[in-house]
């Protein structure tokens, strides 16, 4: 089998297929997450801060004071931008959360279909008499 081949077969397997949609799908929810931190979130938890805006928590390294981070890399200064990663955090926690809450509901559901799979089929009147039939002759001694 040539490499092309092998390649056609791993692409057009379903879970090759799946996969790329949730990154896409994936990508598209960060998008989402960000805005709901950076424009949603942060605005008022900084309000109640005392007006603190967090991605302009920087330490300059040249040991030189900036108003803003970005007069700080307009100078091209060497930042350490832990608002930012302050941001980062509440991102990843929002987006945890949310997969913890659809993992949650998926396997909720997963559940509730194998139970029922696993409920044995009710047996006819006429099923329960040879199933007690094969029992009396697998208990008679030959």
């Amino acid at each position: 089998m040539s490499m092309i081949d092998e390649f056609k077969k791993f692409i057009s397997r379903g879970s090759v297929i799946d996969f790329a949609v949730g990154i896409i799908i994936g990508s598209a929810f960060t998008a989402i997450v960000s805005s709901l931190v950076s424009d949603i979130i942060m605005p008022p938890l900084g309000l109640v801060l005392g007006g603190i805006d967090f991605s302009d928590f920087f330490f300059a390294l040249d040991g030189k004071a900036y108003p803003t981070l970005q007069a700080a890399k307009d100078t091209h200064a060497v930042t350490i931008n832990y608002g930012l990663f302050i941001n980062a955090i509440i991102k990843f926690l929002i987006v945890s959360g949310a997969v913890f809450l659809l993992v949650q509901q998926v396997h909720r559901i997963q559940r509730s279909i194998l139970w029922e799979k696993e409920t044995p089929p009710t047996l006819t009147p006429d099923q329960k008499l040879l199933t007690e039939i094969r029992d009396l002759l697998k208990g008679r001694a030959i």
